[in-house]
């Protein structure tokens, strides 16, 4: 038969239901990026201070191995409360933006270089869907160093201090678990919007630290300069400490600035306005003038 005329037939196979379309990408990017040593050795390095805190949290529950060994006064110290998880929460965030300035750069670049994007979106593949699936990539890796710890050593404590604690601290779980989110969100936008928008991985790295310590001087700046406190508003430093401190209960060291309200409201519009920037960029097909 000539080929002009073979008509166009729809594939009719069997599909896989759109959960399973979303994680492809996740299944084949998560080997690449644990197999690069940079990234296994901050996996590793990222992990010493949750064991420290499992050591304290043993301790704090059986002081009577202390107070055998002299320690008494040492024991008054060993109290696991809000500032304790908020403590945690602060080292560990500092090692998920390392960890997301080291594989963030190269998820959305080596796409945007070899004009790979109409290959995806050819496919049941929508841009949302390639931004959720590429941003899954980095919330798996960066939950090995936030979430699964945090919740592991809250799970911890609350077994070894027995249900009534659990039953009167609760809410120290649900604000691990949810600041953790928030943070692993917006560290994943922002190592997404650098890969897209720079293609040499060392530089788009480097913009992704950059981009909370200047926003940090920028608002510290603004503050100074017009003698206000809404520029700690462009920090987003200031804004998880402080979403973190209503979350766990602590009151932060700071005074007169702006609320968790404010700071929750403000880190939506910077989860806004990345997500806006990184679908701008995005495009299936691109006109050049």
């Amino acid at each position: 038969m000539a080929v002009f005329r073979r008509g166009y037939q729809r594939y009719t196979g069997p599909l896989v239901s759109p959960w399973q379309r979303l994680l492809v990408i996740p299944r084949f990017v998560w080997p690449r990026l644990l197999s690069q040593r940079f990234v296994v050795v901050l996996l590793v390095v990222s992990l010493f201070w949750p064991l420290a805190c499992s050591v304290f949290v043993y301790f704090a529950n059986h002081l009577e191995l202390l107070q055998n060994n002299g320690a008494g006064p040492l024991a008054k110290v060993l109290a696991i409360n809000g500032a304790f998880f908020s403590v945690f929460m602060n080292v560990q965030s500092t090692f998920a933006m390392i960890l997301a300035a080291v594989a963030g750069p190269g998820l959305i670049a080596p796409d945007l270089a070899n004009n790979a994007l109409p290959l995806y979106f050819a496919r049941p593949l929508s841009r949302g869907t390639y931004i959720l699936a590429r941003m899954i990539v980095l919330l798996g890796i960066l939950s090995l160093v936030t979430l699964i710890p945090g919740l592991f050593v809250f799970g911890m404590q609350a077994s070894m201090a027995g249900w009534d604690w659990f039953v009167a601290h609760w809410t120290y779980g649900t604000g691990i678990a949810l600041g953790f989110l928030l943070w692993m969100i917006t560290v994943s936008l922002v190592a997404m919007t650098s890969s897209a928008y720079v293609k040499w991985r060392v530089v788009a790295g480097a913009l992704v630290m950059a981009f909370f310590f200047v926003l940090t001087g920028v608002g510290q700046i603004v503050n100074q300069v017009l003698r206000v406190q809404w520029g700690s508003l462009l920090s987003p430093g200031y804004l998880m400490l402080t979403i973190w401190g209503r979350l766990l209960g602590v009151e932060t060291p700071w005074e007169g600035g702006p609320d968790a309200t404010e700071c929750m409201l403000a880190l939506f519009v910077l989860i806004g306005v990345l997500l806006g920037v990184l679908l701008r960029k995005l495009r299936p097909v691109e006109v050049v003038s």
